[in-house]
């Protein structure tokens, strides 16, 4: 009777990006398109930039102009910057350094006494 042998995957800690891009990115990339997907219902038939119809451009140039611009503002920058930059915007003081511990009541440092 021969034993079945499954693969093991040596590569565990590699990061899984899709055009450099992070999971977390593409689900911004998809928002926008989302978003100027309803913005651009509400513009006006006539309207042109560069050419194209206005609502053609806010739903497929703007998140496609999105992905370059994350891949530029994220280079040499740590994996998930984007998660953390957005969770600094909504609780500025649980990342800030100078707040005051709230859970701490004594000195962390004894001074020496002369």
């Amino acid at each position: 009777m021969s034993l079945d042998m499954t693969p093991v995957h040596r590569n565990l800690h590699t990061k899984v990006t899709f055009l450099g891009l992070e999971f977390e990115d593409l689900i911004l990339v998809l928002a926008l398109a989302a978003l100027m997907n309803l913005l651009a219902h509400f513009v006006s038939g006539n309207a042109h930039v560069f050419g194209i119809p206005l609502n053609i451009f806010m739903e497929f140039i703007i998140p496609g102009l999105a992905v370059p611009f994350l891949i530029l503002f994220k280079y040499g920058r740590p994996r998930g910057y984007l998660t953390d930059l957005v969770r600094s915007f909504f609780a500025p003081k649980a990342w800030c350094a100078l707040e005051r511990d709230s859970e701490l009541k004594e000195s962390y440092l004894v001074e020496d006494e002369e």
